[in-house]
């Protein structure tokens, strides 16, 4: 038995209060990261990379029918030739020469533009996040399309912009629609810092924004101080042979952002910003803060395809493989889904947006879905407002025709569950079951 320590009272009772210790340095954030949440896209990730899974949800650009050899040779004379400027820092606008081959890309939509209003970024969602910084104070207002692109909701929330969106049908944003959010936001004393656009197959809508209305929109921003800030991704991608002038070619003050991740390669992450003179300077600065300058190698790699390489031929090649799929997705969603479902059919990009009958709840239903081994993108992620669980993105561009065909059926099979419970119950809460033991299911696909 131990000696009684001498310092120590017999009966010490209990240990005094101790004051609450002030927050480490690390755990000090900013007030902004209140409104940085996890995407509920991305947190699909993991589960829809499982093999078993048909994912019909991530939006990843299909690379089978890349010339990979010959790239490899690419990179390796790249490494061998200019690997002492290829593999060294650089401007923080981007190669000179990249700037160049950008505005060529450019052109393909009716585009003019000077090289020297290019900015390289890593990706466009890079020169997304950094238009945001450099336009919006905490508390201002940015217009979105309903729904709208997840990325673009992530960095608005990011500098605390406050959403407003604005709905679309089948031939893109409503002109009268945002009319009515600008005049309401007049009413308020609220002048919107700029339109964030998809127009061209959307994501994750599928649809595109009308010829005839492009001009119209121009101009209603442009009578209230309203900039425009088109995001434009898949442009090059349309089915019908069809390349839509980009609302930059009307309008030389819309900011417009381009990338090579769904025309190339998603990986090498080099988009760009197109903006006005004006913009530019802030726009550089604000990139050397973040990276400092974009990485070299990767711009120099795709200096190199779009120099050397059949790059138009290719996109078509891209094209013609997502037009296939998206084909399979419309035959598969009008063989095996119930009435009362309605979706579009895209004419180029990567999506579907399909909406369910009353009752159905997207969001709430999918991890039933991922049970069924089928994944999808619930429409709630596209919406700063809380709407959209009525709605499911499901994306085309990577599975193979017959598993898209697959991926459908399964997800009719939980969708006429869920419909079965909507008629049986209604569309309130759900009643809780006790279950026993579950017997494992096959792990097939």
């Amino acid at each position: 038995m131990p000696a009684p320590d001498p310092l120590r009272p017999a009966n010490p009772g209990p240990e005094p209060a101790r004051p609450a210790r002030p927050a480490r340095p690390v755990e000090r954030f900013a007030a902004r990261t209140a409104g940085m949440t996890a995407s509920e896209i991305r947190a699909l990730f993991a589960v829809a990379s499982r093999p078993e899974v048909v994912s019909l949800a991530g939006g990843m650009p299909n690379l089978a029918a890349l010339p990979l050899d010959s790239l490899a040779a690419e990179v390796a004379d790249l490494v061998a030739r200019e690997g002492q400027v290829a593999l060294q820092y650089a401007s923080a606008q981007g190669v000179p020469a990249l700037r160049e081959q950008i505005c060529e890309v450019m052109a393909l939509e009716g585009i003019r533009a000077d090289p020297n209003d290019v900015v390289v970024t890593v990706g466009s969602q890079m020169a997304l996040d950094l238009v945001t910084r450099i336009f919006c104070d905490p508390g201002d207002v940015v217009l979105a399309e309903g729904p709208s692109y997840v990325g673009a909701l992530g960095s608005f929330a990011a500098y605390q912009a406050q959403v407003v969106h604005v709905a679309m049908d089948e031939h893109g944003l409503v002109p009268g629609l945002l009319r009515e959010a600008l005049r309401a936001l007049a009413a308020r004393g609220v002048t919107p810092t700029f339109l964030s656009t998809i127009p061209n197959f959307h994501n994750p809508a599928g649809v595109t924004l009308a010829v005839s209305r492009r001009r119209e929109i121009l101009d209603m921003c442009a009578e209230q101080g309203v900039g425009v800030v088109e995001d434009n991704p898949y442009g090059l991608l349309g089915f019908t042979g069809q390349t839509y002038p980009a609302l930059r070619s009307m309008e030389p003050d819309v900011i417009y952002l381009g990338s090579f991740s769904k025309i190339f390669a998603s990986g090498l992450r080099v988009g760009w910003a197109l903006v006005p003179p004006a913009v530019r300077d802030r726009l550089v600065l604000a990139a050397e803060s973040a990276t400092l300058c974009p990485p070299t190698f990767t711009q120099l790699l795709v200096s190199r395809y779009l120099a050397a390489h059949d790059w138009r031929s290719q996109v078509k090649t891209f094209t013609e493989a997502y037009r296939e799929r998206r084909d399979a997705m419309i035959a598969a969603l009008e063989a095996y889904l119930p009435t009362g479902f309605t979706w579009n059919i895209p004419d180029g990009g990567f999506y579907v947006w399909v909406t369910v009958p009353e009752g159905v709840d997207t969001k709430a239903m999918l991890p039933r879905a991922v049970t069924a081994r089928v994944a999808y993108a619930s429409g709630t992620g596209f919406y700063a407002d809380g709407f959209g669980s009525r709605q499911l993105r499901l994306s085309y561009c990577y599975p193979t025709p017959e598993r898209i065909t697959e991926g459908v059926r399964r997800l009719a099979g939980v969708l006429e569950a869920e419909l079965d419970v909507v008629r049986t119950f209604g569309s309130g809460p759900r009643p809780q079951l006790r279950r026993g033991p579950q017997a494992p299911s096959p792990d097939t696909t």
